[in-house]
């Protein structure tokens, strides 16, 4: 998103970058809090509940469009949505950098 912000790569790449990567990033999150019920691990079940509820509700509520993915390259560069978008890649990090060290 930072390439956004600075005119160093326009939207509709940044988007054809992006959205291919956002369902195996759920999908391999599920799979490790599946992997976390089955071990009995339900504390760090528990600390990644909140964040597959947030991809899911992300998911349902996302922008219309012909495939897979959550950003729309005709809204990304709102300057709100892109605000947002970059605060939730940097709260992913810090909760995944998190969860790297506790595991």
């Amino acid at each position: 998103f930072d390439e956004l912000k600075t005119d160093y790569k326009n939207p509709i790449d940044q988007c054809n970058t992006l959205n291919p990567l956002v369902l195996p990033e759920y999908g391999v999150h599920v799979f490790f809090n599946i992997l976390f019920l089955f071990a009995g691990q339900f504390g760090s079940l528990m600390f990644n509940v909140p964040l597959i509820a947030y991809h899911v509700h992300r998911y349902m509520t996302r922008p219309v469009m012909s495939g897979p993915g959550l950003y729309d390259p005709t809204t990304v560069m709102n300057a709100d949505n892109l605000t947002k978008c970059m605060r939730e890649g940097w709260i992913k990090l810090a909760f995944y950098l998190i969860s790297f060290f506790y595991y």
